[in-house]
C-alpha cells in the first residue's frame, strides 16, 4: 500500500500536494475547490493588511513552457482569509496555510501579532519573495533585513510559521542564507517563487502590461532552479526545517523529483492554473505509480535520497 502522507512541525497531511500560493487562492470560492479536491490542503492568497487591487490588466499570460505574471499581490486582506480559515478548521480539523507578507516591517509585524492573539491553529507562511510589486524589492535577497525582520519576529510569534523563498542562484547565497535561516525556529522553507523580470514577447510586443512586461517566470522553465533550491537547502538547514519544493511541476514525476531532492512537501502553481484541481488527483495517481514501481511505500522512503554520480 502506498501512502503519500506527509509530516511538517508535526502536522500530518493525507497528501503531500497542495497549491501554491497565488493560484486557486484568491476567495472562498477557490480555496475550497482546493479544499474538496485531492490535495492534502491549501495556502491562501498571500495577504496584505489591508485589500489590493493589484496591478493592471493583462498581468498573467499561460505560454507553451509555463507562464509570466507580475499581479501586484491582489488580495481580500489579511481580516478575510484569517477568519476563513479559522471557520474551515473548526469544520474540518485540518492544518491550513496562512500565506501573507507585508508592504513594511511595520506592517509585517502587526500583521503577525493579529495571528499570534488570535485562535488560528494552523501554519503562517511568511512571503520574502513578492518580485512583482513595483518599488519593492524581494527581502529575501537582502539577508541582513531578513535576519533582522525574523529576530523580531520570534521574539513574540509562537505559532508554526514558514518562509517563502525567492531563486537563489550561487553556491556562496544558499551557504549565507541557510546560515541565517538556520538562526530561527522556522517551520519550514519554501522553495521557490517565481524567477523575478523575466521578459516574454509576442511578435515584437510584451505579453503583460505592469512594468514594461516585466515579470516573474513559472512553469517549466524554472522546474531544474526550483530544484536545485531544494536540495541545496535540504543539504544545509536543520532537520527540523522541512522543505515545500514548488516550482515546475505538472506530472507525478516532477513531485518524485521535488521530494527526491528532499521536499517534504510540493505545491502546484502554474499547472494548477491551467489544469483546475483535478491536477490533485493526477499527480497523486501518477506519483503513486512510480512509488510502486521503484517499491517505496511512503514519500520518506526516497526523500532527499537524490543519488550523485561516481
Amino acid at each position: 500500500m502506498v501512502l503519500l502522507n506527509t509530516t511538517i512541525a508535526g502536522y500530518e497531511f493525507d497528501n503531500c500536494l497542495m497549491n501554491a500560493a497565488g493560484v486557486c487562492c484568491y476567495d472562498h470560492e477557490e480555496l475550497t475547490m482546493v479544499d474538496q479536491s485531492s490535495a492534502g490542503t491549501f495556502v491562501t492568497k498571500s495577504a496584505t493588511k489591508t485589500s489590493r487591487e493589484g496591478n493592471p490588466l493583462p498581468r498573467y499570460q499561460a505560454v507553451p513552457l509555463g507562464s509570466i505574471n507580475s499581479m501586484g499581490l491582489p488580495n481580500l486582506g489579511l481580516d478575510y482569509y484569517l477568519d476563513y480559515v479559522r471557520q474551515l478548521e473548526k469544520q474540518t480539523k485540518k492544518t491550513y496555510f496562512l500565506s501573507m507578507t507585508g508592504l513594511s516591517k511595520e506592517e509585517t509585524l502587526e500583521m503577525l501579532k493579529q495571528v499570534e492573539l488570535s485562535d488560528f491553529k494552523g501554519m503562517v507562511e511568511l512571503n520574502l519573495s513578492c518580485p512583482n510589486v513595483p518599488g519593492k524589492p524581494q527581502l529575501a535577497y537582502d539577508l541582513p533585513t531578513t535576519e533582522n525582520l525574523l529576530t523580531e519576529v520570534f521574539a513574540f510569534f509562537t505559532k508554526p510559521l514558514g518562509v517563502k523563498l525567492p531563486p537563489y542562484f550561487d553556491i556562496a547565497h544558499f551557504d549565507a542564507a541557510a546560515e541565517v535561516y538556520n538562526k530561527f525556529p522556522l517551520a519550514f522553507v519554501n522553495c521557490v517563487n517565481s524567477i523575478g523580470n523575466g521578459l516574454i514577447i509576442n511578435d515584437e510586443t510584451v505579453v503583460i502590461k505592469p512594468k514594461n512586461g516585466f515579470g516573474g517566470i513559472g512553469g517549466d522553465y524554472i522546474k531544474p532552479t526550483a530544484l536545485a533550491n531544494v536540495h541545496a537547502f535540504y543539504q544545509r538547514l536543520k532537520p527540523s526545517i522541512k522543505i515545500i519544493g514548488t516550482g515546475g511541476v505538472k506530472t507525478g514525476r516532477d513531485v518524485f523529483e521535488h521530494i527526491l531532492c528532499g521536499a517534504s512537501m510540493v505545491q502546484v502553481g502554474t499547472a494548477l492554473e491551467k489544469e483546475g484541481v483535478e491536477i490533485f488527483a493526477r499527480l497523486s495517481q501518477e506519483l503513486t505509480e512510480i512509488m510502486q514501481e521503484k517499491g517505496y511505500q511512503t514519500i520518506e522512503d526516497f526523500r532527499g535520497k537524490l543519488q550523485y554520480l561516481a
